[in-house]
């Protein structure tokens, strides 16, 4: 597992914690979920259809 380091704007950083706190995840797992997610919809997008 690679670790990255990130820096937010602080507001953004509370608005993403304050999300991630509701879906009762750390930020680390709601940031994950968040980029897992939006890879495998861009990987949908651009499949070729069969």
């Amino acid at each position: 597992m690679i670790k990255l380091n990130l820096r937010l704007p602080d507001d953004l950083y509370a608005k993403a914690k304050a999300l991630a706190a509701t879906d009762d995840r750390s930020l680390n797992s709601w940031l994950v979920s968040l980029v897992r997610r939006t890879v495998q919809d861009s990987e949908r997008r651009s499949a070729p259809e069969a």
